[in-house]
């Protein structure tokens, strides 16, 4: 008894191209073509699955093959005509490019060509899935497929167009199936009902039509599956819903209700009810994903487009209505958004139920302080400055930039002429004064202390380092840290080392090409001079210069705050003394220009010193070396 039964899709398949579904301009360019006797040696059929493609294939083959043809009514009871409905390969010869991919394949159907046709006026060949071809078979394939024999029709279908060769493309006429209309697989699948005698309803065959996203087979698979359930009931919304894993509207409806109140608490009870029913965490997501689309539907379309639209009949879009007042459109957007990332992470998470209860905590509460309104007056509260009056704003002061005369703090010291002596009077003791006790002292008080000078960028320490920074091997950068520079300019680039086999290395190899392209870079220019050689006595102040700071002029040397002296201590000053401003002032900048030319002298020997200490040994790391006694 099983064995004689015909599945629904096969059974119901369209033998005709009046019988295809949903394909009306491919039925009409091919009626033109059969009766105008246009026949293409090759054609290339593309779209979803589902659509028609195979069995358009066959309709066509019909037509040319039949003994009255070539005809758009085929008789459907010459041998031709049996033969193709039966999937006898005598003429029209199908094959599964996926299991016959290789090049040998596609040369014993080239040695087949040149045989006569049996029964019909052509020898038909229909290759499915025609994208898994390798391209050596494509290849293959190509010359036959332009020039085939008289007698001999190619007819390609595939579901990814972009993987078959352009050139192969380009000889055939191309059809493109389209996604057939819910309403015309909703008709086909009453027609069939109808037929069958299957007991279901009019929302059942919507909700399978929606289900199939546009293929006719999957829809009569699902209805063939359904159609045991409608002989002792009719077969409802819930059966179907049941059949595919889907949640029902009523659950979706009371989850998104806690969702767009904020209740996690509610949701989270809602969500284990629907988990422990035997859902699965990413079916769960995209049923709700769904749902937030016809949400989104109801919220921006016209009511007379919503069933249309959303696939929901009356009563259903009634409770979507209520929900749509609750929330603004940006809002849905942003839930429908979160349901799509949370998608993305359950797909790829091993603990899917974790990441499940954490998107419907967040969604849950993402709705809060949300609305276009409130974002709209925190906008403007920030714009206006609308601050409460608790919380006062505090003026910013900056402070004044001091003067030559401010090098001692605390003391306003009022300068009246450059020779004439300036009268301090003594600082107050902290006992003495009872206002230093409870009032600290005000902004006007401080005195920022001095800002030594930035250097200018031109020194040849910072030429040196920008010179190193364009070399890019590292070794070679390593090698040129043991070195000295004495001169980096445009027209020349001096190094020195003190070692003359370290010269000869950077001398006689490509690490000086090096050199020269970091130049060219650095000056923009061609064909930079560079010089590497041994230190020379004139070498010293430039090379000491390079190992340390930049050194600083006798100009700027008088524009440098002296350090050493301090008026804040009470020991020094006396009450009325007199101090001449002048002499101080000079004698102090004497005492610190003599003072940091010793200690110049003495860090520039201790770096020296050190410099060796540390060549030595980055010589070592670079060399992989080691002592010998």
């Amino acid at each position: 008894m099983s064995g004689n039964y015909v599945p629904l899709y096969r059974k119901y398949r369209p033998q005709t191209l009046e019988q295809l579904v949903g394909q009306e301009h491919i039925k009409k360019t091919l009626t033109s073509a059969i009766e105008l006797g246009k026949i293409a040696h090759a054609f290339l059929f593309t779209g979803p699955r589902g659509t028609g493609k195979t069995s358009t294939a066959r309709i066509l083959a019909k037509s040319l093959n039949c003994k009255n043809g070539p005809t758009i009514h085929p008789c459907g009871e010459c041998e031709s005509c049996r033969d193709i409905t039966n999937s006898v390969p005598i003429d029209v010869i199908e094959i599964d490019a996926a299991s016959n991919r290789k090049v040998e394949d596609t040369q014993n159907i080239l040695e087949k060509i040149q045989y006569v046709p049996v029964n019909g006026k052509y020898k038909i060949y229909i290759i499915d899935e025609v994208h898994m071809l390798t391209n050596h078979a494509f290849n293959a394939l190509l010359k036959t497929l332009e020039e085939p024999p008289e007698n001999v029709i190619f007819i390609l279908a595939t579901t990814e167009v972009h993987k078959v060769l352009d050139t192969i493309k380009s000889r055939c006429q191309r059809f493109d199936f389209r996604r057939i209309t819910t309403e015309d697989i909703v008709k086909h699948l009453r027609y069939i009902s109808d037929n069958e005698k299957i007991n279901i309803s009019d929302d059942a065959l919507f909700a399978i039509a929606k289900n199939s996203a546009g293929g006719m087979r999957d829809s009569i698979s699902l209805l063939d599956q359904l159609s045991l359930l409608g002989v002792s009931k009719e077969v409802t919304v819930e059966d179907v819903n049941a059949i595919l894993g889907r949640i029902s509207f009523d659950t979706l409806n009371k989850l998104s209700s806690k969702i767009i109140a904020s209740s996690p608490n509610e949701a989270i009870e809602i969500l284990n009810e629907i988990y422990n029913a035997g859902n699965e965490p990413l079916q769960i997501l995209t049923n709700l994903s769904e749902y937030f689309k016809n949400l989104l539907i109801v919220k921006t379309c016209r009511k007379e487009l919503l069933p249309e639209l959303t696939g929901l009949n009356e009563p259903q879009i009634a409770e979507m209505l209520k929900q749509k007042d609750l929330l603004e459109t940006q809002q849905i957007v942003f839930l429908l958004e979160r349901t799509t990332y949370y998608i993305k992470e359950v797909k790829l998470a091993t603990n899917q139920h974790l990441w499940l209860e954490v998107g419907m905590i967040d969604l849950a509460n993402m709705t809060e302080n949300t609305t276009l309104i409130d974002l709209q007056n925190r906008v403007k509260a920030l714009e206006g400055g609308s601050i409460p009056a608790a919380q006062p704003v505090r003026p910013v002061i900056q402070p004044p930039q001091p003067p030559v005369s401010a090098l001692k703090p605390v003391e306003n010291i009022r300068k009246q002429d450059d020779t004439e002596p300036v009268t301090r009077p003594a600082p107050i003791p902290p006992a003495e004064s009872p206002a230093a006790q409870t009032v600290k002292p005000d902004i006007e008080e401080f005195t920022p202390p001095p800002m030594s000078k930035k250097p200018d960028g031109n020194d040849i320490s910072t030429l040196w380092q920008a010179l190193l920074v364009n070399i890019k091997s590292p070794a070679t950068k390593a090698l040129l840290h043991l070195a000295t520079p004495v001169k980096i300019a445009a027209d020349e680039v001096i190094i020195t080392f003190k070692n003359d086999k370290l010269v000869s290395q950077i001398n006689d190899t490509n690490k000086k090409l090096m050199l020269i392209e970091a130049a060219n870079t650095m000056f923009n220019q061609e064909n930079s001079k560079i010089i590497v050689r041994l230190p020379q006595s004139g070498d010293a102040a430039l090379s000491s210069s390079a190992a340390q700071t930049p050194s600083i002029s006798q100009e700027e040397k008088k524009n440098i705050t002296p350090e050493p002296v301090k008026i804040s201590e009470p020991a020094i000053l006396q009450p009325e003394e007199t101090v001449p401003m002048s002499e101080e002032i000079q004698e102090a900048a004497e005492t610190s220009e003599i003072a940091n030319s010793e200690a110049v002298e003495t860090s520039n020997s201790k770096k020296s010193e050190r410099m060796e200490t540390d060549q030595e040994k980055m010589v070592l790391e670079l060399f992989d070396g080691k002592y010998i006694e």
